[in-house]
């Protein structure tokens, strides 16, 4: 690819730390990538990535960016959500983001210790009262008759699914 040609590619956004990402998710209209979806082995991390990108670029309707399923990324990785944000308002790739992660993860993690994060992760119940009290209310609105709906994972697939127009 010559050069003029790769520079009509480039993103927008990354000229300046203060431009939106013209690349965003509008989450208005459709859910994030599932929790389950992996990048460097991290799952939830391209679910982060879209959210962040709508919240940057004010289209993350529902979806709160840093809540608190975010969270249990950002205190296993130790990556700070502010710096994290700031990468992805300078209109950093998902393979740039990663590499971000990578670079500022405290402590660095081995695969091994990233995919049994991953595991862990996707098998998370809610265990606090308040939070089961929650997590009950909403699978009883969305799909009472479901019985598989165990998990975190599980509930976020549900709700993206029947907020924006599916069956349960």
């Amino acid at each position: 690819m010559s050069t003029n040609l790769q520079s009509a590619y480039t993103n927008p956004a990354a000229t300046s730390a203060n431009s939106v990402n013209l690349s965003a998710p509008d989450l208005t209209r459709h859910p994030p990538r599932s929790p389950r979806s992996r990048l460097g082995g991290y799952a939830h991390l391209p679910r982060l990535i879209d959210k962040a990108r709508a919240f940057a670029a004010g289209r993350n309707g529902e979806f709160h960016y840093n809540c608190p399923v975010d969270q249990r990324f950002f205190t296993y990785s130790g990556i700070n959500p502010d710096a994290f944000l700031v990468e992805v308002k300078a209109g950093k790739s998902d393979s740039e983001l990663l590499a971000f992660v990578q670079a500022h993860a405290e402590p660095k993690r081995h695969p091994a210790e990233i995919a049994a994060w991953s595991i862990w992760f996707e098998q998370l119940t809610p265990t606090p009262p308040d939070t089961r009290q929650f997590f009950n209310e909403v699978h009883r609105k969305n799909a009472p008759h479901r019985d598989d709906i165990a998990t975190w994972v599980d509930w976020l697939e549900l709700d993206d699914y029947v907020t924006f127009g599916g069956r349960p």
